[in-house]
């Protein structure tokens, strides 16, 4: 049988890392954040490309984008986090509680999607982790938000004006983290294509490599469970995990309870990928089923 695994995060080959990578990307603003996945997958000479969250055409920062086979991976920036900076402009003179409003928001907040949302229009859930006053200047407050994946900051900004009683709009925005992403790394477009340049041009990779990361880290903040090679090659055929071939669970994956909807990822002992799936069996256990598969990356 021929093995269907891919070598260890480290030590894949470019062509390897380019069919099953991802690029921390600083998005410019301009163009929408599906043109600017086109734009890498063209420059990667991959079939497939896909960004992590929609930004606006005129919103820049942090969109990790997929390539190859790590477009499966969609579904794990559903799990993480979001956080923005963006500038809140007030239609009046900012009121003494500015501060203390805010801290109201940081809560379960009921959003509505905006018209031209790709989803459908029903009122909907969203929790705010933090919501920071940086810098008040006249009429203008520059704001750090924590949030859950899919909350619209747009909306909040002119719900925002709304409770404090000036009306407001958000200006400037930027995202600055998105799952196990953030903006310390940041990559553009340049960034690539230099890389590709320097790899298949002058047979220089570390910067490639510095620019491109294995797919595996898109997947840093999941629930993580080891399985053995020889389980791998079933899953790789759409095999559940089965319990004779967990190896290990890290602490995330061990609090879980069979049942949860919570996604957790399967690797083999060297580190690389195998699936996505959902806990439905005792980990610990002798036999039975343990993960059920939502995404083979193998």
């Amino acid at each position: 049988m021929t093995d269907p695994l891919r070598d260890p995060p480290g030590e894949r080959s470019v062509e390897a890392l380019l069919s099953f990578g991802v690029v921390n990307l600083d998005k410019p603003a301009g163009p929408s954040a599906h043109q600017v996945a086109a734009w890498v997958g063209e420059l990667a000479g991959v079939d497939r490309a896909a960004h992590a969250g929609t930004l606006d055409p005129k919103v820049t920062g942090c969109l990790p984008t997929m390539l190859g086979d790590a477009t499966r991976l969609a579904p794990v920036f559903l799990e993480g986090g979001k956080e923005y900076i963006a500038v809140l402009e007030l239609h009046g003179l900012p009121p003494t509680d500015l501060e203390s409003t805010l801290a109201e928001f940081e809560t379960e907040i009921y959003q509505k999607p905006p018209r031209k949302s790709a989803v459908a229009r029903r009122l909907r859930s969203r929790e705010i982790y933090d919501l920071d006053l940086l810098e008040l200047q006249d009429r203008q407050a520059l704001l750090r938000i924590r949030c859950e994946s899919g909350t619209y900051i747009r909306k909040l900004c002119h719900d925002l004006g709304l409770a404090l009683g000036t009306g407001g709009h958000m200006g400037d925005l930027r995202r600055t983290a998105t799952g196990p992403f953030d903006d310390t790394d940041l990559r553009t477009l340049h960034d690539l294509a230099d890389g590709l340049a320097w790899a298949r041009e002058d047979d220089y990779e570390q910067f490639l490599r510095e620019v491109v990361s294995p797919a595996e880290r898109a997947m840093e903040h999941l629930p993580a469970v080891t399985i053995a090679r020889s389980a791998a090659v079933e899953v790789a055929d759409g095999a559940p995990v089965y319990a004779p071939g967990v190896l290990e669970t890290d602490d995330a994956a061990a609090a879980l309870d069979p049942g949860d909807d919570d996604l957790l990822a399967c690797y083999t002992p060297d580190g690389s990928a195998v699936c996505l799936g959902k806990l439905v069996g005792d980990p610990g256990s002798e036999s039975g089923e343990v993960v059920s598969l939502e995404r083979v990356l193998v």
